[in-house]
C-alpha cells in the first residue's frame, strides 16, 4: 500500500517537475530572444548595462529549469537529498516571490522616483521645465512647477510601473496561481520525501 501510494506521488511530482522545467526553458527562450532583438533597449540601469530584462529572465529561467532538473531526478530515483534540496530551492523561491508581492503592494503609491530614466524625460511631455505633482519630494498642487531641487531624481521605468497598475487585476491572478502550483510542488516533494523515508525504514 505504502509503495503504491510512494509510486503514485512520484509520477504525480514527476510530472509536475516536468512541467516546471518547460516554464524555466520558456522563460529563457523569451530571454533570450530579447537579448537579440532588443539589445540593451530594456537594460535597467546605465550604470550596469548587463543589468536588463532581457538577462534578468535568462538567469531566472536557468534556475527555474535547475529547480525543475533537481525535483525531476529526485522524483526518478527517490533520492531524499535531491527531494529536500528541492523542497528548500522552492520555499525559497516562494518566499523571495511573497516578500517582492508584499512591498510591491505595500509601496506602489509611494514610489520615490520620477521619469524614465531621470526627471528631465518629463521636460519632452510638457515642453516646459516641470514635472507631475507625483515626483515632489513633498505633496502639494503644482509642486511640479517648482526647482529640481523638490523632485525625487530616481528613474521609475514607468512603462513597467503603468503597465503593472493596469493589469493589477491579471497580475494578481498570474501571482495567485503560480503561488498555488508552487504550494502543490512543495507538498509533493515533502510528502516523496515522508514516503521514501517511511520505505527505508520500513526495509531496514
Amino acid at each position: 500500500m505504502a509503495r503504491g501510494c510512494l509510486q503514485g506521488v512520484k509520477y504525480l511530482m514527476f510530472a509536475f517537475n516536468l512541467l516546471f522545467w518547460l516554464g524555466g526553458c520558456g522563460v529563457l527562450g523569451v530571454g533570450i530572444w530579447l537579448a537579440a532583438t532588443q539589445g540593451s533597449f530594456a537594460t535597467l540601469s546605465s550604470s550596469f548595462p548587463s543589468l536588463s530584462a532581457a538577462n534578468l529572465l535568462i538567469v531566472t529561467g536557468t534556475f527555474v529549469m535547475a529547480i525543475g532538473f533537481v525535483g525531476c531526478m529526485g522524483a526518478l530515483k527517490e533520492n531524499k537529498c535531491l527531494l529536500l534540496t528541492f523542497f528548500l530551492l522552492l520555499l525559497l523561491v516562494f518566499l523571495l516571490e511573497a516578500t517582492i508581492a508584499v512591498l510591491f503592494f505595500a509601496y506602489t503609491d509611494k514610489f520615490r522616483c520620477c521619469g524614465v530614466s531621470n526627471y528631465t524625460d518629463w521636460f519632452e511631455v510638457y515642453n516646459a521645465t516641470r514635472v507631475p505633482d507625483s515626483c515632489c519630494l513633498e505633496f502639494s498642487d503644482s509642486c511640479g512647477l517648482h526647482a529640481p531641487g523638490t523632485w525625487w531624481k530616481a528613474p521609475c521605468y514607468e512603462t513597467v510601473k503603468s503597465w503593472l497598475q493596469e493589469n493589477l487585476l491579471a497580475v494578481g491572478i498570474f501571482g495567485l496561481c503560480t503561488a498555488l502550483v508552487q504550494i502543490l510542488g512543495l507538498t509533493f516533494a515533502m510528502t516523496m520525501y515522508c514516503q521514501v523515508v517511511k520505505a527505508d525504514t520500513y526495509c531496514a
